[in-house]
């Protein structure tokens, strides 16, 4: 069966149901596991979020004023810890000059938002993806390396690097914020499950299908 986009998701949707991403209780929360998150496990990330919940309750502007040594030790869990820290630093200080409001500070750069956080230490293209979809509200695809695979598989393109396929897809009128929130969970979903280690694709839903990206 030939699949867009939409058909995608759809399909996704009716087999998995909903994803519950991203998992967390604030959009503070959410910013730290984005960063957390970056060339490490989930486990690994979660202990650090579980250090900084406790100790911040993720209050942005305690986040905010934690001292360097302090903030190393509460993400040691994570791995790279120097960098994850630094990067913390960094986008609670930008968003201390918006008074930790996040739609001003979308609403502040509006398209450019992406170019703006990539402007910040430890904020990749993925990175930068995520938080525009889940803390900043702009809809949008997250390119990530299991929806590559996927699509991949899928017969649409064999796209190694992150922006590769991130100028390829483009959500368009169809998609609301709530749906492309959806899909980036669906995809990781689907991929743990199927992607993950042991190739399982041949074994999924999706074995007998393609994707037109248009």
């Amino acid at each position: 069966m030939q699949l867009t986009l939409r058909s995608l998701y759809d399909k996704l949707s009716q087999q998995m149901g909903p994803s519950g991403w991203w998992p967390a209780d604030s959009k503070a929360e959410i910013i730290c596991g984005a960063i957390l998150i970056q060339n490490t496990n989930w486990r690994n990330a979660d202990r650090a979020v579980a250090n900084l919940r406790e100790r911040t309750h993720f209050d942005p502007q305690k986040l905010h004023q934690l001292a360097d040594e302090e903030l190393q030790a509460l993400v040691r869990p994570a791995g790279f810890f120097h960098n994850k820290t630094r990067a913390l630093q960094a986008i609670f200080s930008w968003l201390a000059a918006y008074e930790f409001d996040y739609a001003r500070a979308a609403k502040t750069f509006g398209g450019n938002l992406r170019k703006e956080l990539l402007k910040l230490p430890g904020i990749g293209q993925e990175t930068a993806d995520v938080l525009r979809v889940y803390v900043f509200y702009q809809a949008t695809f997250v390119s990530d390396k299991y929806a590559r695979t996927l699509f991949a598989h899928l017969g649409a393109g064999n796209f190694k690097a992150y922006q590769a396929l991130a100028r390829r897809c483009h959500l368009d009128e169809q998609f609301t914020l709530a749906d492309a929130q959806e899909f980036h969970g669906l995809i990781d979903e689907f991929g743990k499950q199927y992607l993950r280690g042991h190739d399982h694709f041949n074994e999924s839903f999706l074995a007998n299908d393609q994707l037109l990206l248009i």
